[in-house]
């Protein structure tokens, strides 16, 4: 099987993170990563560079903790609260997904892209749920979501 090597300019699930050398298919490499911009190959040409632009990483990983852990703190006493219509037997008509909680986030001034809300399954019953937000790899952060009835006329 081909491989080649590649950096990667951004953290990939499963791959690895921002600013390493890995091996991948080749196929996998030319036909998704190098095109979206999220590696460059690896030859031997390039290996100074890679070595100054893990440092220039370096650098803008370290401010970005700084700001993830800032926004963390901010977060700490945020609460969402969703009120939807409610059936007869306590099931939501409508629920509360993570693009629903990513919208109120950016309602009230915080950029939140919805694939970094952790959410496993959408709300579908009222009460309160803890939901983690993952605003850098090492910084995670629960929301406070409250779901309530709706209120009829």
């Amino acid at each position: 099987m081909a491989t080649m090597e590649v950096l990667l300019r951004e953290d990939i699930e499963n791959l690895g993170t921002r600013g390493q050398i890995v091996r991948v298919r080749a196929g996998y490499g030319r036909n998704y990563l190098l095109p979206r911009k999220l590696a460059v190959e690896a030859t031997p040409g390039n290996i100074k560079l890679i070595e100054q632009e893990k440092k220039a990483l370096l650098k803008r990983e370290a401010r970005e903790r700084e700001t993830a852990q800032a926004q963390a703190a901010e977060f700490g006493t945020l609460t969402l609260e969703f009120a939807r219509k409610v059936g007869e037997h306590n099931i939501l008509y409508g629920s509360v997904t993570a693009l629903d909680i990513a919208e109120a986030l950016q309602a009230k001034g915080y950029e939140i892209d919805r694939k970094k809300v952790l959410l496993k399954d959408p709300i579908k019953e009222p009460g309160e749920y803890d939901v983690p937000v993952k605003l850098h790899r090492d910084v995670t952060v629960e929301i406070k979501v409250l779901v309530t009835k709706e209120e009829g006329k």
